[in-house]
């Protein structure tokens, strides 16, 4: 896999169809920001999920804390709307119905992000420069490659690490922010979120960043070898890998992982989620790296109905001991989450 540099411009490449055209009615762009405190265990999902064919999207944030967190509704604050008119553009600014706003002040360096609730019970507004390339990313939800087709090849993604400060107020507290997420986007993807295309392993995407000399992402599921939760459900060729696509990023040098070990080492009994993960990672120049992780902060997050999405910030290690704070995103399909369900079904009995 070829990683290249994302045009900056594609930062505010939110196409609509030209008057007379239809497009597939699951083609979505996206935008996703988010950030972490770690100290309080808060964590950010901040997202706008575009449908040019309607002309509508979804847009919203949740702010959540700890791991006690069973619903999206759970969250300490939450206001997403499934079907809001498309945002305003002036510029590089992106405006929703509910106080969200993208000023991209410089695309692929500078970019400011500010959040008002109509309540007044949260607010942030953070700035985010850039730490890493703009770095073109491959298919991350289950079921986009079989229809890249359908955009005609105009479909792509970018993923960066950011440097992100501001402050976050919330239910009459003042939070200063000063941490290092990801950010990443779609455009032209299409996710038909069909059962038959969506029925697959749990998949993780676990950016970290350690500083200059070391940034990483991967998206994939668990190794086969490390007897999964899902062993037996699905059935992953021996030889196939694991990850959809992956990065080292070491003085703004982007090389390819070629090889990754997820082994998960504790799972949430009620959520199901990984509390605890192990990653080994080969990249293109066969240099090998470890790392621990554990989830700090987890909820689950709207706008993937049909299927189970949770944010989390994850407390990340390296074989030097430093350590980096940032969200592991992880999805799954219908059939997992039933049995996951039945296995903590002693658990889960309702007394009365």
């Amino acid at each position: 896999m070829s990683l290249i540099a994302a045009p900056p411009s594609t930062d505010l490449h939110i196409p609509l169809p030209p008057e007379g055209v239809t497009w597939d009615p699951h083609m979505i762009h996206t935008h996703y920001f988010g950030f972490s405190i770690p100290e309080h265990e808060i964590g950010c999902f901040i997202y706008i999920r575009y449908q040019p064919a309607f002309n509508l999207c979804g847009a919203g944030v949740s702010i959540f804390r700890g791991t006690d967190n069973h619903t999206p509704l759970d969250a300490a604050h939450l206001d997403y709307v499934a079907t809001a008119p498309w945002p305003h553009v002036s510029g590089g600014t992106i405006t929703t119905i509910n106080g969200l706003t993208i000023d991209f002040v410089e695309p692929g360096r500078d970019i400011i992000v500010r959040y008002r609730s109509s309540d007044g019970t949260a607010s942030f507004d953070l700035r985010q420069t850039a730490l890493t390339p703009l770095v073109a990313r491959g298919h991350v939800m289950p079921g986009e490659e079989m229809y890249h087709a359908a955009a005609g090849g105009a479909s792509g993604g970018s993923e960066q690490f950011m440097h992100c400060t501001g402050t976050l107020a919330l239910d009459g507290h003042q939070y200063p922010i000063d941490c290092n997420p990801v950010r990443d986007r779609s455009w032209c993807q299409v996710r038909t979120e069909r059962r038959a295309v969506v029925e697959v392993p749990p998949i993780g995407w676990s950016p970290m960043y350690f500083g200059p000399d070391l940034a990483v992402n991967q998206v994939g599921w668990e190794h086969p070898d490390t007897d999964p939760a899902w062993t037996g459900l699905y059935e992953i060729a021996a030889d196939k890998p694991t990850h959809h696509f992956g990065y080292i990023i070491s003085d703004d040098q982007v090389r390819t992982i070629t090889h990754v070990r997820r082994n998960v080492l504790d799972y949430d009994p009620l959520e199901f989620v990984p509390l605890k993960q192990e990653l080994h990672v080969r990249d293109e120049h066969g240099n090998n790296y470890h790392f621990v992780g554990e989830a700090i902060a987890l909820c689950p997050v709207p706008a993937w109905p049909n299927i189970m999405a949770h944010d989390s910030v994850y407390r990340w290690e390296d074989e030097q001991g430093r350590v980096s704070h940032g969200p592991y995103q992880e999805v799954w399909s219908q059939a997992y989450q039933h049995t996951m369900r039945r296995r903590r079904a002693p658990i889960g009995v309702h007394q009365r």
